[in-house]
């Protein structure tokens, strides 16, 4: 089973409702990350899936980023979509309130969900930035930090690339950031499925 096919959940059973207050775990950890850790939101957020060449897909798809900008009207957040070279989509969301990012993501979830397609999400990733230089920047500043919600499973990672090194993980500091979220949200347990998710579209 590959790194994509084990992400997506394939070679098991169809995937199983998750229950949402796990991904809204995130909403009341960011508080407390920002006030201990210095660690603040970017402002973007994304979920990935695969699409369907299908008819029916290619409504659900189109209802979902219709949903986003809705939503978005009400929250301001903003909604952009991207297919990366693998055949994935990104439905990428900004805005500096991870509260509104969290609902937009989950309601990309429900509305695949209630067309038959959970099996088809991905991950969602949330893009933070630890404490940086310039206290008054720390968004701009900062060494970057994504945490990675997998929807199959229900369960974060945190995930920290190197800073100006192609490829390259501190795995060191996601050790310390597991102490760290362990208290805040249901973390994954087998750390071999915490995925270095290089190339998503987010700063």
């Amino acid at each position: 089973m590959g790194f994509l096919d084990t992400l997506l959940g394939r070679g098991s059973k169809a995937a199983k409702q998750v229950r949402p207050d796990r991904l809204f775990a995130l909403t009341t950890a960011s508080l407390d990350l920002q006030v201990s850790q210095g660690i603040v939101t970017t402002g973007e957020a994304a979920i990935v899936f695969q699409p369907l060449a299908t008819g029916d897909f290619q409504q659900i798809a189109a209802d979902v980023e219709a949903v986003l900008r809705g939503t978005g009207e009400e929250t301001g957040t903003t909604v952009e979509r991207r297919d990366d070279d693998f055949g994935y989509r990104w439905m990428v969301l900004k805005d500096p309130d991870v509260d509104d990012q969290v609902i937009g993501v989950n309601a990309v979830m429900e509305a695949l969900q209630a067309g038959g397609y959970a099996d088809r999400v991905l991950c969602a990733v949330f893009a933070f930035r630890e404490a940086g230089p310039d206290a008054e920047a720390p968004a701009t500043t900062g060494r970057p930090l994504h945490l990675i919600y997998l929807a199959k499973r229900g369960s974060w990672y945190p995930f920290s690339p190197m800073p100006g090194q192609a490829k390259e993980r501190d795995r060191e500091r996601e050790l310390q950031l597991r102490a760290v979220l362990e208290p805040l949200m249901p973390l994954e347990p087998e750390m071999d499925r915490w995925y270095p998710l290089w190339g998503a579209p987010l700063g």
